[in-house]
């Protein structure tokens, strides 16, 4: 049997801002009726969080839940318990009109830290960065392709592309973060 490995091997850059391949991560797409109370049980036994509000995500430790569409989730565990999340997953929704899928192997994960990590993804993701509040999810495009992130400490954002852009995404991150190409320098 193979060993899981993420898609750059940890890979990381230190510029104006450091960004890093954040290794592997449980995800787990799942779609149906988010205003059920199945669903909304499923989910609270699943990653211990809420179902969470449009554009928002919850956190509990190193479980997370992320709103996606009006009927898609994105569930964060461990990578090791994936497997098993999914299967209560399915056994918790039995009944419901849903869609459990684990797509951990075909996502990866990116952090941007430091006092200029926005300005990394200014460059890159059409946001209004001074309307993103604490526990808001973007869905959006970094620069070509599609990404989705989240602010997850003081200075640290948190990104998840495909897995077959990850050598695309790092190279974006890696040149947006460089020294001297501050937005706003200091």
């Amino acid at each position: 049997m193979s060993k899981a490995v993420s898609a750059l091997g940890g890979a990381s850059h230190k510029g104006f801002a450091e960004v890093a391949e954040a290794g592997l991560r449980g995800m787990i797409t799942v779609r149906g009726d988010l205003s059920s109370a199945a669903m909304k049980k499923a989910v609270k036994a699943a990653a211990g969080t809420a179902v969470p509000a449009a554009r928002r995500i919850e956190i509990a430790g190193d479980k997370a839940t992320a709103w996606m569409s009006p009927d898609e989730l994105l569930v964060m565990v461990p990578y090791e318990a994936a497997q098993d999340t999914v299967a209560a997953l399915e056994k918790a929704l039995a009944g419901e009109h849903h869609l459990v899928a684990d797509v951990s192997d075909a996502r990866s994960v990116f952090t941007i830290q430091g006092a200029k990590a926005p300005e990394v993804l200014m460059k890159l993701c059409p946001v209004d960065f001074g309307t993103l509040a604490e526990g808001e999810i973007r869905r959006t495009r970094a620069a070509q392709v599609a990404a989705a992130f989240w602010k997850s400490g003081a200075e640290e954002f948190t990104l998840v592309s495909f897995r077959s852009v990850a050598g695309y995404v790092m190279g974006l991150l890696e040149v947006s973060s460089r020294a001297g190409g501050e937005i706003f320098p200091a």
